[in-house]
């Protein structure tokens, strides 16, 4: 019922910046939150950042302060803004949007922190 398209991952140096788009269409209506996952190779996915439908958003500590979620409900986007990247943010990121209790999948986006 949503379809969420990725664009915005790429390769840039430590200390760089990104940022991801997330473009979502369906019954966009029915969103109660959207958020931003990664998956490392070898790692366990894990939930980067959130925002709700009232806007409140939430980050794992290791990107607080670096990263920043927002959204224009009028574009039915939403964004990651990435700054300071680090090595370690290298992961395929994946936008996600909640419906009642279903989660749907974009196709996820390369990011690459490399000297």
């Amino acid at each position: 019922q949503v379809q969420l398209v990725e664009s915005g991952g790429g390769l840039v140096q430590p200390g760089g910046s990104l940022r991801l788009s997330c473009a979502a269409s369906g019954s966009i209506f029915s969103i109660v939150a959207m958020g931003w996952y990664r998956q490392a190779p070898g790692k366990e996915r894990e939930l980067v950042a959130a925002i709700t439908s009232g806007d409140l958003t939430n980050y794992v500590d290791s990107v607080k302060g670096r990263f920043s979620i927002s959204r224009n409900a009028a574009k039915n986007m939403v964004y990651l803004q990435m700054n300071s990247l680090e090595p370690e943010d290298t992961a395929v990121y994946y936008c996600s949007a909640r419906l009642g209790n279903s989660n749907y999948w974009g196709q996820g986006t390369q990011v690459t922190v490399s000297p």
